[in-house]
């Protein structure tokens, strides 16, 4: 078939809207759809969140036979076969925790064409008997989720990934599609050749996740710091990564011995606790886990609200993945790192002990990455993208600590020359914590063992308190004036910079934050990101009711985005409802009278509440905005019977004695409901096509950007008529 023609377009994006609930495409995924249908092998490296499923999904509901989904993560198979069963998609899955019977009716599907998206593990794919099944049934595509664990360039190698290489050898004329949310060029490259994909379309999409919010703080306590930073998320959702098992398991207890829902999950658990744990986290029965940084924790989750790294990550690629696991509807969400050089020597410890020499440079220079992020006061998603070969535009993102500071150029060359030279008169021998006690003369047995209490330094910093001089030390690490060497007790060296400074020869100066707390639900201020949180309340109870009547994690149901958008406009039709993001014919049919009922009862409890449009609540009641004399059914009819006799809007409020609103809330119910209504005599057609493109490319049913918009030449009543008119032409 020509997937390229004209008509296999609409039906693309008539997929879209009825399945999957989007009223528009997100950046690349139309041009990676029309590669997969086309039969073009294709690559893609697109942010966690991006909307990668949606790339392979949607081709499998349409295309003729199954779409086989390589993926690593085992514990999150079932979800993903839940979300797509929720939109109406066949799906299963196929790992090693199943039985042979559970095993044996897959098979059995597979061969009665009764699936269109199979997950797999990859090390399944390594069984010549099941290459040999798939040979007997049509395959769509294959798509392969985390390509990065193919490279041992990555960050995440997996030996398992390499038989995949087999998939263009044994299925030629079947495309393949790798995806990955964390590759540089060069990985990129790699994965290519490992599986040899063939004449790949490649898309680079942008690295930058503008709804997260990026901050660094100095780590001291930092238990007693993350309990203070969920103070401030109650019943907001989020992940702790610490660095050992036991480092996991003394947060979780720590956390739980305050009252917060947390528990751990590290690889020294039984599967049976990792998986209970997992789930626990999934449906919202405990607000944090806490995770090992090394461990692929690969949560699916589309409402987590902030990421934790209680210690430094060992690698950029590492992070920016944790860190993309918040966020992932889409919605604002934060993502906090606690920084201490103390946890360098940790990290150095485990790196010292790869034997391959050119592995440990490697694994060392990602380290130094880390740091430099860290204790670099420059942008931080400026410094993440760069890392990934990405340069961001603007001077300020406005995302992230930095951004949102009040930054001051301040001159540190006295107090670096003190640092310098405490260094220099005790020979370069000796680590941060006594340089320090030098330069503020504490009275310590070691400095007066080693007479350090002599030199001319001695408490010359004594009128400043040890974090100021802890932050000197660290803005002279950050700017090459003074390095770290040896292990495990490493111990500070002047560099050539250092003693320019030390000499006089040059001065430096360091840029000082003062912090502003970042806004907690939307960066900027703007309308758009607010929502009625005690409506939210209610609809989040609501969802995880339904979810645990269906056995499935709360945001398979819906995503706190498309709760979010409810909560912004009100739907209380269906018509309304199937115009809110995420919302396609299956999950309207199941759930959205619930929804309406639930918010039309809220309405009803604050009947002087303001909605959308300028409409107060009372219209929504059941006994406001009726002729007492007739039926709702009725007075709509009569609005119908006086437009069939060619009258216009205007002429038909008046005669009627009704508002404009109103006449036009009866002819957006009749052209919903499929009557015989011309809309271009109620709408101009050339403004009505305009008015459809600004819908489409919004990607929702929300009336007032649209009004905004036109700044006024649109009215009410139009975009209403028009949004009722485009839903119909969707739904035809």
């Amino acid at each position: 078939m020509d997937w390229n023609n004209r008509n296999c377009d609409y039906a693309i994006m008539d997929t879209m809207k009825t399945v999957f609930g989007f009223q528009a495409f997100r950046p690349n995924q139309e041009s990676i759809i029309k590669s997969i249908m086309s039969g073009q092998d294709v690559f893609a490296v697109m942010p966690t969140g991006g909307g990668k499923s949606l790339c392979y999904q949607l081709p499998a509901k349409m295309m003729e036979g199954t779409a086989v989904v390589i993926s690593p993560l085992i514990s999150l198979m079932k979800d993903q076969v839940d979300a797509a069963l929720e939109n109406g998609i066949r799906a299963a899955f196929m790992n090693s925790s199943m039985s042979a019977d559970e095993i044996s009716d897959v098979y059995r599907m597979l061969a009665n064409n009764k699936i269109k998206l199979l997950y797999i593990a990859p090390e399944r794919f390594a069984m010549p008997h099941f290459i040999e099944r798939l040979k007997t049934i049509p395959i769509s595509l294959f798509a392969i989720d985390e390509a990065h664990c193919i490279s041992e360039w990555g960050h995440d190698f997996r030996p398992d990934y390499l038989s995949l290489s087999l998939i263009p050898k044994v299925f030629s004329d079947v495309p393949v599609a790798a995806f990955t949310a964390t590759a540089t060029h060069k990985v990129q490259e790699d994965i290519i050749n490992k599986l040899g994909i063939r004449d790949p379309f490649i898309v680079r999409a942008s690295f930058n996740r503008e709804n997260l919010f990026y901050e660094v703080k100095p780590k001291s306590r930092v238990e007693a710091q993350i309990l203070d930073f969920l103070g401030e998320r109650q019943d907001e959702a989020g992940i702790i990564y610490r660095t050992t098992r036991d480092a996991v398991m003394e947060t979780a207890a720590f956390l739980a011995s305050r009252g917060i829902k947390a528990l751990p999950y590290h690889a020294g658990l039984s599967s049976e606790e990792r998986s209970r744990n997992q789930e626990a986290f999934n449906r919202d029965e405990s607000q944090v886990i806490v995770a090992t940084i090394a461990f692929g924790l690969g949560i699916d989750k589309s409402n987590v609200r902030f990421v934790v790294h209680a210690d430094l990550p060992k690698n950029i690629e590492g992070y920016y993945q944790e860190t993309g696991r918040a966020g992932r509807d889409s919605e604002p969400a934060r993502c906090l790192l606690f920084f201490s050089r103390g946890d360098i020597p940790k990290i150095r410890y485990f790196i010292d002990q790869i034997v391959d020499e050119n592995k440990r440079l490697i694994a060392l220079e990602k380290l130094n990455q880390t740091v430099e992020y860290a204790s670099h006061n420059v942008c931080r998603r400026k410094q993440l993208l760069a890392f990934f070969g990405e340069d961001y535009p603007g001077d300020n993102c406005g995302g992230c600590d930095i951004c949102t500071g009040t930054v001051e150029q301040i001159d540190i060359t006295i107090d670096a020359q003190i640092i310098l030279s405490a260094i220099s008169k005790t020979q370069q021998r000796f680590g941060i914590g006594h340089i320090i006690d030098i330069v503020t003369g504490a009275d310590t047995k070691r400095v007066r063992e080693l007479k350090h209490n002599e030199i001319k330094t001695y408490g010359a910093g004594k009128h400043k308190d040890k974090k100021h001089w802890r932050f000197l030390v660290n803005e002279l690490l950050a700017q090459d004036m003074i390095r770290q060497e040896g292990d495990p007790y490493p111990v500070l060296k002047l560099t050539p910079k250092g003693s320019e400074v030390l000499y006089g020869i040059e001065g430096v100066k360091a840029l000082k934050r003062e912090e502003r707390p970042a806004k907690k639900k939307q960066q900027g201020g703007s309308d758009a990101g607010r929502y009625d949180e005690t409506l939210f309340g209610r609809l989040r109870s609501l969802r995880k009711k339904i979810a645990e009547e269906h056995r499935v994690p709360p945001y398979v149901i819906f995503s706190d985005k498309t709760l979010h958008e409810m909560c912004r406009y009100f739907p209380v039709t269906l018509p309304d409802m199937r115009m809110i993001s995420g919302i396609g014919d299956a999950k309207l049919k199941r759930h959205g009278e619930e929804f309406i009922r639930e918010i039309k009862e809220y309405l009803s409890d604050n009947p002087g509440k303001v909605v959308p449009g300028g409409r107060s609540a009372d219209v929504m009641r059941p006994s406001a905005g009726r002729s007492k004399n007739k039926k709702k059914g009725e007075t709509v009819e009569e609005t119908y019977e006086f437009f069939k006799r060619g009258m216009s809007l205007a002429d038909i409020a008046k005669l009627r004695n009704l508002a404009p609103t109103t006449i036009s809330s009866h002819l957006e119910r009749l052209i919903c409901d499929g009557r015989d209504i011309d809309i271009d005599r109620l709408v101009d057609p050339t403004k009505r096509k305009e008015v459809e493109k600004v819908f489409l490319s919004l990607g929702q049913g929300a009336l007032n950007p649209v009004i905004e918009h036109f700044n006024g030449a649109v009215s009410y009543e139009e975009a209403r008529l028009v949004r009722a008119w485009l839903l119909r032409k969707t739904l035809m």
